[in-house]
Parts: C-alpha cells; structure tokens; sequence
C-alpha cells in the first residue's frame, strides 16, 4: 500500500467534556467496540479494582477522574484510530489545550441531564478557534434527562455551532427504547436483539408493540419534524466546525457506539495540512517525515522509571531505526526505540504514518513543543503550542534535605511534562510553583510522594497576577517590590507576580516604558 493510501486511512481525533459527562467510559467502550480490548473497567469500578484503561496513574485511579492526556489506537472498518482521551477537570486545561493541537477533529461528549457545562464550552472554543470538526455525543440517555429538541437548542445557542442529528432517542430514563437511526430509517432497541425497519412513512414494517407506545409517538414526530425543519446536512460545514453531527446513546451500556463510529469515519477528516512558525505549510502526504512533540509523561512504568515523548507525525513516514533532525539544536540522532499505545500498554512500532501517535523513549532530549524531521527536510519549526498563565502559586521545598537530588529531578520532569510551571527567585533560588488550578498540586505532592520517593512542603504565596516582559533589559531592582515581585521561569526569562489588578495598574503607570505580556 503506498504512503497516500495509508494516511488517508487515518483518523485522529480528541474526547472533549465537562469532568463526570462520560468521556473516559465512551473511550472505554470504543476501544472494546473497536476489539481493541476484551472488557471494559469504567472509572466507577473501584471495588473491583477495574479501572478505566486510559486512567493509569494511580491518581487517576483513586480519585477516578482523568488529569493527563491518554493515547489508543485501535483498527475500525479498514481505518486506524487514534483517540486522545483528555481531561476533563479544568485544571489542567494547559494539557488538554496541547493534546487538541495533535488532532484532525474532536468529539464532545455532554450529559443529557445537564447539558452543556463550563469545561464544555471552554474546550469547544479552543476546537472552533482551530476550525476542528466536532461530533457530538448526547450521552446517559438510558437516566432521566433534558428533552432532545432543549439540548440541541442549548448546542446551537450556547457554541453557536449548527446540528445535524445522526441519531434520534425512543425516550429517556426508565422508558429508553432505543435510537432511531436517521441514516438507514432503522431503530436500534436498547433492550432487544433485532432492529426494527421504519418506512417511508415513519411507521414500523413489522407489528411491535412498541407502536402503541406513547414514546414512541413522540419520538417519531420529533423525527419527522427534524427531517423537515432541521439544518440541512453539510460535508463541507462538518469539515470546517460549522455543523455538528449529534448522536444519543448511553456509553455505558456501549448504545449508540456503533452509529458513531459507522459515521465518524465516513465523515471525520483524513490527517490535515499544519502550519509552521515561518508561515509555510505542512501537506501530510510529502514524503518527507516530519512531526512534534505534544506531551511528555514520566514513569508510565515507575519499574523502570520510563519517560515518553508523545509525538504526532505531520507528514510522510516513519520507520524504527530512521534518523532524524531535532529543529531546535539541530542535532541528528537515530530513533531505535518507539512505540504504539493502549493507554498503560505499548507495543514496540516498526511503521507509522501521518495521523498517526507514537511514543519516543525519552532520556530528557525533547521539550514540549519540539518539532523533529527527515534530515534531509527543509529546516523548519511547528507552531508554538499554547502555555496557560497561572494564577496560583506555591513556594515548594523538600522536607528531607538529603532528598534534594530527588527533589529536583522530579521538579524537572513534572515541568518538562507541563504538570506544574517552574519558577525561582532571582537572588536564592527558592522553587516556585505555578498551576492553573489546586489539583494541580495536588497531583505533583502526590507524585512526586509516590514516584520520586520525595515528601514536600508547599508554602502558598496565594493568588498572583503573572506578566512577562518584552524589554527585560529596562528592568531595573528598583521595579521589584513585594506587591511586583520579579522571579525567573523555567526559561530564566523574567516574570513579575503583581499582588493583584491595582497592584498591576499601578506598576503599568509608573513605568509605561516597560512593556508587560501574558500567555493564554
């Protein structure tokens, strides 16, 4: 098969909600519908010590929530999926920011009962802003919810984003029949073997009594009302993120997967063209291999302490023992060791393509963001991705003296992974923390407890206003003060954490020649 063939059977795409909507239980039953797995362990199973396969991390485990990205890929009606599983609480958007930048498309899993939520729309507008194509998945349908017509309201209002429903549910709750599938005008029982056919009239071919349901009736007024008046179905607007193809189910009870995936591979985009800082373009089909580096996770395996560098391949091919260019030092080096991912499982890859997410065993080489290709390419380098500007911080230090070899290392690794941001004061070097949210820290004592051996003290410094500077050479010591307080950052570029937004204005006015910035 030649290289366009195998790209074009590629599909890539991220799971996006609020927390608790459902999305590691659909990635759960996708890779089980997919046979990528011989059965499921939702988030739920604690008892039973079965766990979600994408929630590794012990964490993850206990808490049963999702703080760092998952990669699986599983084979499909003649497709190769890549599924990103991301997470959902809010904080650690940073990760899942990254994570959407290493995909061709993007589905949004909402809760039937609640409805677009706050990390929802938050996540949808990083996907509208890179013009991703969005699926939609209405998911629990088999509780009690809100009425499908509110929900696709609530999409079309809140996202500003036109719907197509693929699907349409008999009910809800304790009376949830099934789907009615709008593609071939078939319903899909939820407690039946045997579908049931729908003519051209909106009636079942065969008696069942599932026609004198009152359910029932509603169900197929509501369907015939959407194939009347509803949006009309778009290729072109599904590719640019303008309509969004909606589906019902309850992941669950795995209901509705297999319209979905039918579906989104007929639909989803093939790997697409990406930019590069010099505004040239990347075609996925060159024969050229070339990629980035979207995420990097220590001790997936704290046996052997492992570090992996998550890399999308942009374009052309990749083979194990190729050379390739590091565009930033550009130093060559031969990539022995790579591998494919089924969350905490990896195998050893010999080929991959673009679209394709392979992890390369990491000694502390790559950085986010890293772009890596052929030799004989073209020197060139991704665009940046996005780094959050973190309102919490924490003054952070060993509680055992003699532990600080450990202490640091794992400080660097949880850095170079973008679980926490660094930063120090410049005359004693105090380690500082910076997060977007609490977890955050949570996550690194934890982790730095249970895989570096280490117990830390974490002193908060609270609430902070943080803002790079353009013309650091303009600084001078008098601008550092406790209300602006000048640290360096992972980087040693200078930073000022202002005590608050008076504390900001106050600074702007007094010195106007300094020139402040922030990240996303």
């Amino acid at each position: 098969m030649d290289l366009t063939q195998e790209i074009e059977k590629r599909k890539t795409f991220a799971i996006i909600s609020h927390p608790d909507a459902g999305k590691t239980t659909l990635t759960e039953k996708l890779l089980l519908f997919g046979g990528a797995i011989r059965e499921a362990g939702t988030v739920k199973g604690k008892k039973s010590n079965k766990f979600a396969t994408s929630d590794w991390m012990k964490v993850e485990q206990e808490r049963g929530i999702s703080v760092t990205s998952s990669v699986m890929q599983f084979d499909f009606d003649g497709y190769k999926i890549n599924i990103l599983d991301t997470p959902g609480h809010e904080d650690f958007s940073e990760d899942t920011y990254r994570t959407l930048m290493a995909v061709d498309s993007a589905v949004m899993v909402i809760d039937a009962a609640k409805g677009i939520e706050p990390q929802t729309l938050k996540l949808f507008k990083v996907c509208r802003m890179r013009g991703i194509p969005i699926f939609t998945f209405i998911n629990k349908l088999d509780r009690v919810g809100k009425e499908p017509f509110e929900l696709l309201e609530e999409i079309e209002s809140t996202l500003e984003i036109e719907t197509y429903p693929m699907t349409w549910p008999v009910g809800m709750g304790q009376s949830f029949f099934g789907i009615i599938n709008r593609k071939d005008r078939t319903i899909n029982p939820y407690r039946e073997e045997e579908r049931l056919q729908l003519t051209d009239d909106y009636e079942l071919q065969d008696n069942h009594p599932i026609e004198a349901d009152e359910a029932f009736q509603t169900a197929v007024e509501e369907f015939m009302l959407v194939e009347e008046a509803g949006d009309d179905f778009d290729r072109e607007k599904i590719a640019t993120g303008d309509l969004t193809p909606v589906f019902f189910g309850s992941a669950l009870s795995t209901f509705g997967i297999e319209e979905f995936l039918d579906t989104y591979v007929d639909f989803a985009p093939m790997p697409t063209t990406r930019k590069t800082k010099d505004d040239g373009e990347i075609i996925p089909t060159d024969d050229a291999f070339r990629g980035f580096i979207f995420k990097i996770q220590a001790n997936m395996d704290p046996r052997h302490r492992d570090r992996l560098a998550f890399m999308r391949i942009v374009s052309g091919k990749f083979t194990r023992g190729m050379d390739a260019t590091l565009a930033r030092t550009g130093r060559k080096s031969k990539v022995t060791r790579a591998t494919m991912f089924m969350a905490d499982d990896t195998e050893t890859v010999n080929e991959a393509y673009a679209g394709d997410i392979i992890g390369l065993y990491d000694t502390g080489t790559y950085q986010i963001g890293d772009t890596l290709h052929s030799p004989d390419a073209r020197k060139f380098e991704f665009e940046a991705l996005p780094q959050f500007t973190p309102e919490l911080f924490m003054k952070v230090s060993a509680k055992n003296v003699m532990k600080q070899k450990h202490f640091y290392k794992g400080i660097e690794q949880l850095v170079q992974e973008g679980t926490i941001q660094y930063y120090k004061t410049i005359h004693t070097n105090q380690p500082i923390l910076g997060a977007v949210g609490q977890l955050q820290f949570e996550v690194f004592e934890h982790r730095m407890k249970n895989e570096y051996n280490t117990d830390v003290i974490m002193e908060p410094i609270g609430k902070k206003i943080a803002r790079w500077i353009e013309n650091e050479e303009d600084i001078t010591e008098a601008m550092n003060s406790p209300r602006s307080n000048l640290v360096l950052d992972r980087y040693d570029r200078k930073v000022f954490l202002f005590e608050n937004e008076f504390a900001t204005r106050w600074f702007t006015d007094k010195f106007p020649e300094i020139r402040l910035y922030s990240m996303l």
